[in-house]
């Protein structure tokens, strides 16, 4: 039977060759690794991204759209208001001036008849 003798140099070759086996084959998975991890890290960033634009987007969505509604509630206002203001009420308002028949008919387009009439019942009572 023949003796099998490993000396400490061929020892120290042999754990140099695993060793730098070992390294390759790691650098290679760290290689592949990188960008998968990198882009699933990328992924998140879009994502946060996106969700920070649409957190925005509703924010502002919401201001508008309570700025819709204050419009809206001003328009309807003003068209009560609007309703209110007759060429009657008008008349009125111009007789309690003081203005004079001819100036109330001719601005509120009602007959002189009851321009009179108006400026009869309203000449001296203050608004």
């Amino acid at each position: 039977m023949e003796s099998f003798v490993i000396t400490w140099r061929e020892l120290l070759i042999g754990a140099v060759l695993v060793l730098a086996v070992y390294i390759a084959e790691m650098l290679l998975l760290m290689r592949s690794a990188k960008p998968r991890g990198w882009r699933i890290w990328q992924r998140g960033a879009e994502a946060h991204a996106k969700s920070r634009e649409v957190q925005s987007l509703e924010l502002e969505f919401t201001l508008l759209q309570e700025r819709v509604d204050r419009l809206q509630k001003e328009l309807e206002q003003l068209k009560a208001q609007q309703a209110s203001v007759t060429p009657y009420t008008h008349a009125i308002q111009m007789a309690q001036q003081g203005l004079n028949v001819n100036e109330v008919a001719a601005s509120c387009g009602i007959s002189r008849g009851e321009a009179e009439l108006i400026v009869a019942l309203h000449r001296n009572q203050s608004p």
